[in-house]
């Protein structure tokens, strides 16, 4: 696996938002009340937040940034990048990032882009943001990273119908001589297929066809249009790899386990989460779980873990952090980070 150091950029602020609108996990024509219960002691889920039809990704993440610019007193004529993580952009084209800066309102010499990347993306995000940061191109950064996925997940199918939540997150990035990030990235783009939407875009695109809702395995209604998950695939490599992610950054950091103060991993699915805390040893205290309101929100399963379950905890003191993503892909990404942060914004209800 790929590791580096990056050093002199610090995380100074971070804010999550996600729609006003909740969807409780309740019993349905594809799944009755006999299975519930078993389906939300696997997930650990019991409500999710979904965007309507009027709110994009692009909305949740103007909230965050706006929020976080008021708190940090930022002039928006400061901020040299703005990086949006997503699989649920805006558009085809242009980038999200384009009209995010636009409504943002930041100066012409920003450089913008957007990174095609869901489970991962929040690490790989600071990993990219950081890297620029350090060469010298930017001195303050915003990253902003979310998903709406449940725009594109099929309500008779049961593997994935309770899981995803919405929610976007800002975080600011700013250089600091005392900023340090220890990062191990990895791929196997062998399994990319085992978590997909197969069509609706130029390799097989939208027709009737390609709309029009089937049944796979387990009985699962769906179109090629909407999310496909192999669950079994997708378990075998998080046990594969991961264990070995978190090994290795720690390794990198030069920290041992009972320095580091959480723990903050994609918020997959709780069985998940569970299985790993056990197989690595890691103290249940230090694994941050929170799903139970929102859902797997995709790349923004880390920011929002972060701010409802870690936003006291960095108020008081700096903390040692190892944030890991991993899944669709496959990628996988983790940093060991020390967070000396107050701005840690309650999340956002749109």
């Amino acid at each position: 696996m790929p590791a580096f150091t990056i050093d002199g950029v610090r995380l100074v602020g971070l804010a999550t938002a996600v729609p006003g609108t909740r969807a409780q996990v309740q019993p349905t024509s594809a799944v009755p009340a006999e299975d519930l219960a078993k389906i939300m002691a696997s997930t650990g889920v019991r409500g999710r937040h979904v965007a309507g039809a009027d709110i994009c990704t692009s909305d949740l993440c103007a909230a965050a940034a706006e929020r976080l610019l008021e708190r940090l007193g930022w002039e928006r004529a400061s901020v040299d990048l703005l990086i949006f993580v997503s699989q649920t952009p805006d558009y085809v084209l242009p980038a999200t990032a384009c009209s995010l800066h636009g409504r943002l309102g930041l100066a012409k010499s920003c450089a913008a882009f957007d990174i095609n990347l869901g489970c991962s993306g929040y690490v790989y995000g600071l990993c990219v943001a950081a890297g620029l940061m350090q060469s010298g191109s930017a001195r303050r950064a915003l990253l902003l990273v979310g998903d709406t996925i449940s725009k594109v997940v099929s309500g008779d199918d049961r593997s994935v119908a309770f899981l995803f939540g919405d929610a976007g997150s800002a975080t600011a990035l700013e250089t600091s001589g005392s900023g340090r990030m220890h990062f191990v990235t990895g791929t196997d783009g062998s399994g990319a297929g085992h978590l997909q939407i197969p069509a609706g875009m130029f390799r097989a695109p939208s027709s009737e066809v390609t709309r029009l809702a089937h049944k796979g395995e387990g009985g699962n209604m769906r179109s090629a249009e909407q999310l496909c998950m192999n669950g079994p695939e997708i378990f075998n490599f998080t046990i594969r790899e991961v264990p070995a992610m978190i090994s290795a950054v720690l390794q990198g950091a030069g920290w041992n386990m009972e320095q580091v103060d959480g723990f903050v991993l994609h918020q997959a699915n709780k069985f998940m989460l569970d299985y790993l805390a056990k197989r690595m040893r890691l103290p249940p205290e230090k694994v941050v779980l929170a799903l139970e309101n929102y859902g797997n929100t995709s790349s923004a399963s880390i920011p929002v873990a972060l701010c409802e379950s870690m936003r006291e905890r960095l108020a008081r003191a700096p903390a040692k952090l190892v944030l890991a993503g991993f899944g669709v892909g496959f990628s996988w990404a983790a940093v060991a980070i020390e967070v000396d942060c107050p701005h840690i914004e309650p999340i956002i209800t749109l």
